[in-house]
Formats: C-alpha cells, sequence, structure tokens
C-alpha cells in the first residue's frame, strides 16, 4: 500500500526470525527489507519475473549498496511495519530509504541503492518505470 509517497508493509515476526535470545536474528532484517522493495516494485506495476525472462534481453534489480543502523530490537510475534520511501532516482539506479517500525518507535534505518542491470551492467530505465517512481513518490 502506498499512501503520501511512503510505501506501508506489515510484517509479523515469528518465532524462526529470532535467536537464541528472542530477539529478531539481524540477517532477517534484511529479509523483510527485501520484501518491501519487492512489493514496492510489485505495486509500481514492475514484475520482476518477466523482466528476468524477456526476450531480446533481461533486465532486473540488484541491491548495489546498503547502509543499516540498527535502534532497538524487535521480538518475536511483534507486529513491525516496513516503511519505504523514494531517496535519489538516477538514470541506472535508485536509493530508497527504509525504516523499520514497531507500535510508531524506529527499530532500523536502511538506504538502500538499488540498480537496474542488463547483461550485468547498469542500463537506464524505461521512462515509464521512472515515471512509477515519481509518481510512488507523490511528485
Amino acid at each position: 500500500m502506498i499512501e503520501g509517497g511512503v510505501h506501508v508493509f506489515p510484517v509479523r515476526v515469528y518465532y524462526e526470525d529470532t535467536d537464541f535470545s528472542g530477539y529478531v536474528y539481524h540477517a532477517n532484517y534484511l529479509k523483510f527489507l527485501e520484501r518491501a522493495r519487492t512489493e514496492l516494485i510489485r505495486e509500481l506495476g514492475m514484475d520482476q519475473r518477466a523482466m528476468f525472462d524477456a526476450e531480446g534481453g533481461t533486465t532486473h534489480f540488484v541491491v548495489a549498496g546498503m547502509r543499516i543502523s540498527w535502534k532497538r530490537p524487535a521480538l518475536m510475534d511483534d507486529l513491525i511495519t516496513v516503511e519505504t520511501r523514494l531517496g535519489q532516482l538516477r538514470g541506472a539506479s535508485v536509493t530508497l530509504e527504509q525504516v523499520i517500525l514497531r507500535d510508531g518507535d524506529i527499530l532500523l534505518t536502511a538506504s538502500v541503492d538499488i540498480a537496474h542491470l542488463a547483461a550485468g551492467r547498469p542500463v537506464r530505465m524505461a521512462p515509464w518505470m521512472h515515471e512509477a517512481f515519481e509518481k510512488a513518490a507523490g511528485l
């Protein structure tokens, strides 16, 4: 769901997401962030499977860089929310700003650089892709 330039993605924390201490294992936050980005891209009309399977050359998105700051832990059975906003949009890449929250408290912040590739090299996104990101951001 995209509201006011923010994509909102709820996640329930399951036992399997936690470590022996009962906190979410640090690497599992990456999964939560990825799921939210994937759903955002899907809501923008970008079918990643179709992009990958396209005849005449496949394209796809990859994470090119990520900066994460953990603030507080999530616990088993928490209902958390991943919010994703457009940071910077460039020809062949986009930066997405993500926040994981529990009851309005920030648990994690992340800035994720996503590159658009074809044959392993950066390639400009189609104009409609740029327009979809801008529309979602409320621009």
